[in-house]
């Protein structure tokens, strides 16, 4: 079994609140970047000088974080996640667009590896709810304007010149309103691994884009991603995450007349969709629900649910247990 701590903070300038997060999760986060060696990541001024080139608006939040982390050399290369240490993961994300849009998704991690934050913040001139990954970065969220992101491992093993995706997609959420912006970002800012990123806006507007590091980006109108892109390319990972069998899973439901959206949504807590697979190195840590035209989130456990919005953030603290049984995978309590 695994216990986790998910704390929803609610903070609109990065704060001691911010500060508070990254001494808990420091000492991990230094480990996991200096796992290849100090040599294998770039300098402070490369890190400085891409996020200037590329997403410059982020740059006095990222001076923000680095000072209230200590102001020190590993920490600012750190939180550029510019080429930081590769990392897999697992995940399946689908778009609903009868009657009003959805995005749901299914985050699957190892749970020690999972910042386990869920962050109301105003840091640029839009609100965003985001859950964090190295404790700026978004692995999926909304803002403001009803754009939402989620993102999944593309399937390849491939790595090269770029930003973690994270970071990347809390650019998109602090800079655009609509999915056409987004879809430029995604163009523009290049990823240093392969990844689907799914975005629905307001006006229902969709796309899923196949990121790399070694070849353009691909904008398709799929509603549906898993961990692999067009085609599998890692065999071993799509087998072992039932990638091509979750998609086809998600694309039948989303094709059948007959679906409710309720069920729909429903079906990320059941299998083939909810993995229990934590003695395999990951499983579902959470079902997220978007709701751009509402403004608002659903964060969802078998058992238990966490709302929240815009306008109605609260803090919490969600007490999460992970296993491996099918019958007691994982127990929540607020």
């Amino acid at each position: 079994m695994h216990h986790v701590v998910l704390y929803a903070v609610d903070e609109a300038e990065a704060g001691e609140k911010w500060r508070a997060l990254w001494r808990r999760l420091e000492s991990g986060y230094r480990r996991w970047f200096l796992k290849q060696g100090d040599a294998a990541r770039p300098s402070y001024l490369t890190c400085a000088r891409a996020l200037r080139s590329r997403m410059p608006e982020l740059v006095p939040v990222w001076e923000r974080l680095v000072e209230l982390a200590g102001g020190g050399d590993v920490a600012a290369r750190l939180l550029s996640q510019y080429r930081p240490t590769p990392y897999f993961a697992g995940c399946s994300q689908a778009v609903w667009t009868r009657d009003v849009p959805l995005l749901v998704r299914n985050y699957d991690y190892g749970p020690q590896y999972w910042d386990g934050v869920m962050l109301r913040s105003s840091w640029c001139d839009r609100r965003v709810i985001a859950m964090t990954d190295v404790l700026w970065g978004a692995l999926d969220g909304i803002n403001e304007a009803g754009l939402a992101v989620a993102l999944a491992f593309g399937g390849r093993k491939v790595v090269g010149d770029g930003f973690g995706i994270p970071v990347i997609l809390r650019y998109v959420l602090e800079t655009c309103d609509t999915a056409g912006q987004a879809e430029a970002v995604l163009r523009r800012v290049p990823s240093h691994m392969t990844y689907n990123v799914t975005v629905v806006d307001a006006d229902g507007a969709h796309f899923t884009a196949h990121v790399a590091p070694d070849r353009p980006t691909v904008i398709t109108r799929r509603r549906v991603a898993t961990n692999h892109q067009h085609t599998v390319e890692w065999h071993e990972h799509a087998h072992a995450t039932a990638s091509v069998d979750r998609e086809r899973f998600l694309a039948g439901r989303l094709h059948d007349p007959r679906e409710a959206v309720d069920r729909f949504v429903n079906r990320f807590l059941e299998p083939p969709l909810f993995s229990t697979r934590f003695d395999h190195g990951w499983g579902t840590l959470y079902t997220a629900v978007y709701r751009p035209q509402k403004r608002a989130a659903e964060y969802r456990w078998p058992g238990a649910m966490l709302a929240q919005s815009l306008d109605g953030f609260r803090e919490a603290i969600v007490r999460l247990t992970y296993g491996t049984d099918e019958g007691d995978g994982k127990r929540a309590t607020a």
